[in-house]
């Protein structure tokens, strides 16, 4: 029966190579093919295409055709000469012989020898000081003490996580999978039936390159027992993948030596019974390359993301654009659970005692996604969990203590942290699956690094049964019937996401039966806080972290999500403010998220995670409380408020909404020649601003018929006759009733709220790079569009105010966004705005400064406001300018020092806001 080595066994083997090599005279001609086939077989490797021996390449450098001596595509080459031979020149041989080889074959490792020393080098290595990679070089007498170094060729590969080459093959072998599952698609194959065939096939190329059995097993019996025009594949891999779910005991005496080979794996990978596929040349041939390919080199949460995409044709085709990176799952779990037991390691460190306590308290722990997903925050939430084990052993052992290592094998009982322990809800059966498999892949991945550490791990076959994997949908389904809650329950994820306006009827009915009448403008990925604040009620204790769109922590939501929360008795632990987050989803590479993390009952400080830009590292910063706008001051709440809190401030409206069917009674640049000349309609035509004309300088016209129409200029004109018909006709085809009772009066915007002297105008929509607002004055004769806002401003006071830091770190903080753009809103941000009355004094150094940021912007006048306020080539005298306006405002809101920042405006703000409130 085909397992894998244990390195015990390998070494044991090794120095059977040593006893039959060492005394030999070492020629290359006559003796290398039985060297590498000695040393190959002490790792488990036989025969297969795993060795093809002399293989023809050419010499990059030479263009010269040469023979390498032996090649495990994908994985290895060796190169031997004779004993007492220059391994430097051996090893620029093999590197010269790798750019001939095609990218499927081209190896990873280097392997050189004279029968007397062997060179390793992973060209995938990290460098030296001297910015190279460094081989490892040892005699062969030394081989089974560093049998550890050539243990990839048994299928043991250590990598570092979130790596690029593992990114790198993950979609690669992502994309071998996808076209496995076209062609079964368009064999006929159904869905379901093809998504198991899929997920055992992965199974077994897995396995045939990492360990789990002998090396290449898969490989010999489709080469070997199937015919080449595919006829027989079908059958023959239904009867492979059903011998593998039978007991040895239960196996039928005359099966194929072949098949027989193949180990029993349970675990419910191939239990479900199919029908037999029907293949083809070309699918065989596809089945044969991917067999090529190094499966063991795949992070299983990097690759189960892709594998989720192939079932598509649209993610097929952008496979490897878009999945969620192990970093930014790593943002969640880490200041979730993941830091504080690193950190006990750490304190524990010399203290046997606290090292076993700490491992004891691992056992306790359980982590639970209610949107699994294909798995990826379990799959790496149980790597780290199992890594740390590790740690905690080898650091035992290192102080002499193996009381907790058996003296002959690990059983998984030996283990405090199981697969047992890992528990996912998914709505959808096809990403379930593969986060089962993950989670199998997974576990064998920190299994061979035991066996690399210490020498001995449980055994890979049979899988453990995982039965924790619920396809159902979450917010209909009671969670503790999956998992009982504890304090050590964490519970983490990324839900789907979906704003309420983009919610399907069946989302809709979700959040309303989650949240009952308060769900309003709630997203979708709300539902699950309230969910686990229900799972976790009448628990002292518990955790959990949530990746979610930062709509959340913005206007509306922030009211009933975290009142809700906060009034439950949960704090958030950590959180990071928006980001750019890698998703898994096709279109959804940069979707501006946040994560936030609670506890409860917990005096550990918080961190808030604080970015400079989007997609930039963040940096850690200790907060005494944070809020739900994810700052670090008291919690507040913001409702929408129909007048300004503030004494000091006057209404804020919307501008004129055309409602005209678009571009009727607007007048575009292209037109406006036509409309200008006609002299009726002229005499309608005014200048017209949105905040796109007002922030780039462009122009725009309207027909404002508001003050002094003439009905009779209708016959008078056919440019504003067609015009105004066409109003009509677009308002009657409205579903809308209140917009066909405006097709009344087809001549006029369908709302009006023209000021009727000079005004501030403040464009609806900024990008959230600016420094600063970027408002202006506007004369009444310039009609205002419905994408800005108007406030009177005879004195300009409210220009300096909107102009400051001091109230866009208030916009950014309570304000909406569109997307990461910062969207203005009066009810939410005007009108909150906590500015305490102000004296004349100081008001009258407001309105200065304005003047004199304007002043400023007179400098250069051919730039728009756009280009003048790039926070990358702001004009040093505007940047002056507002500082000095930024002294007075501050001063306004009750500064009694010079504030240095925009952390300090924000407490500032939030207590001015608490002041106005009682």
């Amino acid at each position: 029966m085909s397992t894998a080595l244990s390195l015990n066994e390998i070494r044991r083997r090794c120095a059977q190579v040593v006893a039959d090599w060492l005394e030999e005279p070492g020629e290359e001609r006559q003796q290398a093919q039985s060297f590498v086939r000695d040393l190959l077989f002490a790792f488990g490797i036989r025969k297969t295409k795993a060795a093809l021996y002399e293989r023809r390449a050419r010499r990059a450098s030479t263009g010269g055709q040469g023979y390498i001596d032996a090649l495990l595509p994908g994985l290895c080459l060796i190169e031997m000469k004779s004993r007492g031979k220059d391994l430097d020149r051996a090893e620029n041989q093999a590197l010269d012989y790798i750019d001939d080889l095609p990218e499927a074959e081209q190896p990873r490792w280097v392997v050189t020898s004279d029968f007397a020393r062997i060179r390793v080098l992973d060209l995938e290595g990290a460098p030296g000081e001297n910015g190279v990679v460094e081989p490892v070089v040892f005699n062969l007498e030394d081989l089974p003490v560093n049998a550890d170094h050539l243990a990839f060729l048994a299928g043991y590969q250590v990598r570092s996580f979130g790596n690029k080459d593992q990114e790198k093959a993950s979609i690669k072998a992502a994309q071998l999978m996808g076209t496995l599952y076209e062609a079964l698609e368009g064999s006929g194959y159904n869905d379901h039936e093809a998504s198991v065939f899929l997920v055992r096939t992965l199974f077994s190329l897995y396995a045939d390159d990492s360990g789990i059995w002998d090396r290449d097993l898969f490989f010999e019996f489709l080469d070997t027992r199937t015919n080449e025009d595919g006829s027989d594949l079908g059958p023959r891999l239904t009867q492979l993948y059903q011998v593998m779910n039978q007991p040895l005991e239960r196996r039928h005496k005359n099966l194929d030596e072949q098949v027989a080979q193949f180990p029993y794996v349970n675990g419910g990978v191939f239990a479900e019974p199919l029908s037999i596929p029907s293949f083809d040349k070309e699918m065989r041939d596809l089945l044969l390359e991917a067999c090529a390919f190094n499966w063991a080199g795949i992070s299983p949460a990097i690759f189960g993301s892709l594998f989720q995409a192939v079932k598509s044709a649209e993610t097929r085709r952008s496979l490897g654009e878009h999945y969620t990176t192990e970093t930014n799952i790593l943002k969640t779990i880490n200041p979730l659970f993941m830091d504080e037991l690193r950190d006990r390691f750490t304190q524990e460190f010399h203290n046997r005692s606290g090292l076993k306590r700490l491992r004891a308290s691992l056992a306790d722990i359980r982590v639970m996604d209610p949107a699994c997903g294909c798995g990826n925050f379990l799959v790496v939430a149980y790597r780290e969990l199992r890594a740390l084990d590790l740690d905690i052993l080898t650091r035992l052992q290192q102080l002499g203590d193996t009381s907790l290592i058996p003296t002959l094998f690990f059983d998984r009982k030996d283990l405090p942290v199981t697969l047992e322990h890992f528990y996912g809800l998914e709505i959808e059966e096809w990403p379930a699956r593969i986060a089962t498999t993950a989670l199998h892949l997974v576990d064998h991945q920190a299994n061979q690094r035991m066996e690399l550490s210490l020498g001995k791990a449980p055994e890979p076959l049979p899988l453990q049964t995982l039965a924790n994997i619920h396809v159902v949908n979450a917010l209909r389904t009671d969670w503790r019937q999956v998992l009982a809650p504890s304090p050590h329950v964490r519970v983490v994820g990324n839900p789907p996401f979906a704003g309420a306006r983009l919610m399907s009827s069946a989302q809709k009915k979700d959040v309303t039966d989650v949240w009952g009448p308060r769900s309003g403008d709630l997203d979708y990925v709300t539902c699950w806080f309230k969910k686990t604040a229900e799972f976790f009620e009448g628990v002292t204790g518990g955790r959990f972290a949530f990746v979610s769109t930062n709509s959340v922590t913005q206007g509306v939501p922030v009211t009933t999500l975290f009142d809700a929360l906060f009034t439950d008795g949960w704090r958030i632990r950590f959180a990071h403010q928006t980001f750019a987050w890698t998703s898994e989803a096709a279109g959804m590479a940069h979707v501006h998220c946040v994560i936030t993390g609670f506890d409860k009952g917990e005096r550990a400080p918080a961190t808030l995670y604080t970015y400079r830009s989007l997609d930039r590292e963040p940096a850690a910063v200790p907060a005494r409380h944070i809020n739900g706008y994810l700052l670090d001051a008291p919690h507040v709440t913001i409702t929408p408020r129909s007048q300004p809190l503030s004494r000091v401030l006057p209404a804020c409206r919307f501008g004129s909404m055309p409602n005209d069917g678009g571009g009727n009674l607007v007048v575009e640049a292209n037109d406006y020649a036509a409309v200008s000349a006609d002299a009726v309609a002229a005499k309608y035509l005014r200048p017209f601003r949105m905040g796109r004309e007002l922030l780039h300088n462009l122009n725009r016209w309207c027909l404002w018929m508001a003050d002094d129409f003439d009905p009779v200029d209708l016959t008078r004109s056919a440019i504003l006759r067609n015009r105004v018909a066409a109003v009509r006709e677009s308002r009657l085809d409205s579903r809308r009733e209140a917009t066909r009772k405006l097709a009344g009066t087809p001549y006029l915007f369908g709302e009006i709220r023209q000021p009727s002297g000079p005004y501030v105008a403040i464009p609806a929509v900024v990008s959230s790079t600016r420094l600063f607002y970027t408002a202006a004055h506007l004369p009444q004769t310039v009609i205002a569009g419905n994408k800005l806002f108007t406030a009177d401003d005879p004195d300009g006071f409210l220009f300096g105010i909107i102009s400051s830091s001091m109230f866009i770190t208030w916009q950014k903080s309570v304000g909406g966004r569109l997307k990461s753009d910062l969207n203005f809103s009066n009810t939410f941000v005007w009108n909150n705005l906590p500015l305490p009355d102000v004296p004349d004094r100081v008001r009258t150094q407001v309105i200065e400064a304005g003047t004199g940021v304007l002043a400023a912007r007179e400098r250069h006048p051919e730039r728009s406001l756009a280009d003048m306020y790039n926070p990358l080539a702001m004009d040093p005298a505007l940047l002056k300018a507002h500082t000095v306006l930024d002294h007075a405002v501050d001063k306004a809101f009750g500064a009694t020092r010079t504030l240095s920042s925009n952390t300090q405006r924000l407490s500032l703000l939030f207590k001015r806001y608490v002041e106005l409130t009682t």
